[in-house]
């Protein structure tokens, strides 16, 4: 592997070389040609009395801190385009069918049935959200095979979709990066992508597992870093989706219960290239935060077994106040590289005045809606989305591409964020220069955020997630936010 990599930056470099060949020349022929238009004797001399290796030396190391720099220089991420995943009709999961369902299945009892009927109705949850077809049983079929069967069905056809919209030749790919949480089967996911659509044998490939609902942005950091050493005009393809099957929890203890409830099926899969040739986003600034250190942040959102020996997702009740905290240090440390200079000024003379008056007056909360037109914020649940909305001052219309995502999708985990960002497009608010603010929460805890700029916005096309035949579907039903 490590010759593979040394290879592949021989080949970055030879490339550099190449491309950037007249600016080396030039680099070594200006102070020679300098010389001999001024037409100094004095200067010819001393150029003659100097040795080989000297003129070697003062030739190429211009050529070599150029070289150097090129190779060192930070490159910028780009979005090629993406793709969300959209299930077939008979996937649905009704309100009702879920509610009737819950009532036939053997290991629910009627005071566990009653309990997430209440949350499911507050939810914010519509009738289009799907679950795979070994969720539809009754029992639930949570099976190896079927959460396979699941995570083919689901990252293959949305690949499919990306490579349609792209006309991308998949030997063209160089990295492929896949998250996915619950699910690390052996062969791994990217084994699996590898194998269906016989990428290169070159390619570099990782299955990111456990990293929660934040894992897409945790993927889009990875192949940013693996853009900066890829040749010029590289191409990461990066996979986001969570396979729900197999760890559908079959226990009474409500904690674990909510995940039943939320979580539902959903991919996007995302082409990024270090090359701005056909970009329609450019990654402006991408930054993590993690809280693992706080026992009550680690363990908020926790796979473990109760006391049954059933397996399955424990959502705290700590988890909306350590959500708050996470968002507020990962505001804090991206605030300075994106909010305008009035809002810095405002905040420093807040700060002062804190200071000055013995904390008598209030800090000054700057105001992000100031540094970006559009919000995605991961649509973990109502709780999740109306804490930030109200930390951030949104307006009903700026959070709504969270909201809806959530009433049409339901929780699809990592890919969440790319669904909302579908649904800005789909609706036409989406401008060329628009900075959006991509806001992923997951388990150990973490909070990311990306910010991305819009280069080409798409039209509403019927190829999206939010689409039926040719026409836009807005899915603008009542939500309940209670």
């Amino acid at each position: 592997m490590i010759s593979s990599f040394s290879t592949w930056r021989l080949k970055s470099l030879c490339q550099l070389i190449i491309k950037n060949f007249f600016s080396f020349l030039i680099v070594i022929a200006v102070p020679f040609t300098t010389t001999i238009l001024l037409n100094d004797a004095q200067h010819l001399v001393r150029l003659h009395a100097l040795r080989p290796i000297h003129l070697l030396l003062a030739a190429s190391l211009p050529a070599a801190a150029i070289t150097n720099y090129l190779m060192n220089r930070v490159r910028t991420a780009y979005i090629i385009d993406y793709a969300c995943f959209k299930a077939k009709g008979d996937l649905r999961v009704p309100m009702a069918t879920f509610i009737e369902h819950m009532h036939l299945m053997p290991f629910h009892d009627e005071k566990a049935v009653r309990f997430m009927s209440r949350v499911l109705e507050r939810s914010g949850l519509g009738d289009e959200t799907c679950l795979p077809s070994a969720l539809h049983y009754i029992p639930p079929i949570c099976s190896f095979s079927e959460a396979r069967a699941e995570a083919e069905s689901v990252i293959f056809s949305t690949i499919d979709d990306l490579f349609l919209k792209t006309s991308i030749n998949p030997n063209e790919i160089d990295i492929l990066i896949v998250n996915c949480s619950l699910f690390a089967p052996t062969p791994s996911y990217s084994d699996m992508i590898i194998n269906k659509y016989k990428f290169r044998s070159d390619i570099r490939s990782v299955h990111l597992s456990g990293m929660g609902c934040s894992a897409g942005l945790i993927s889009v950091g990875l192949a940013r870093n693996l853009l900066q050493i890829a040749p010029c005009g590289a191409l990461a393809l990066m996979v986001s989706t969570e396979t729900v099957s197999e760890k559908y929890y079959n226990g009474k203890k409500r904690g674990m219960q909510l995940a039943n409830i939320l979580f539902r099926m959903g991919a996007a899969a995302v082409l990024l290239s270090n090359s701005k040739a056909k970009a329609r986003f450019r990654l402006k600034h991408l930054l993590r935060t993690i809280a693992s250190d706080q026992e009550n942040a680690y363990r908020c959102a926790f796979l473990e077994e109760d006391e049954e020996g059933n397996t399955g997702i424990n959502l705290s009740k700590d988890i909306i106040a350590v959500s708050g905290n996470s968002l507020k240090a990962a505001l804090t440390a991206i605030g300075p590289l994106v909010l305008p200079t009035s809002e810095k000024l405002r905040y420093v003379l807040s700060y002062i005045t804190h200071k000055v008056f013995n904390y008598k007056y209030k800090l000054y909360v700057p105001d992000f809606r100031m540094a970006f037109e559009h919000f995605c914020i991961h649509a973990g649940g109502p709780a999740v989305i109306d804490a930030v909305q109200h930390n951030l001052g949104l307006l009903d219309a700026q959070a709504e591409p969270s909201w809806m995502t959530l009433h049409r999708f339901g929780n699809t985990s990592s890919s969440t964020l790319w669904y909302e960002l579908a649904y800005m497009e789909a609706t036409g608010r989406m401008k060329e220069g628009d900075r959006v603010l991509m806001i992923g929460f997951g388990s150990g805890y973490k909070c990311n955020i990306a910010v991305w700029e819009c280069i080409q916005p798409a039209s509403c096309t019927a190829d999206g997630p939010w689409t039926e035949g040719t026409t836009c579907v807005l899915w603008k039903q009542a939500i309940t936010m209670s």
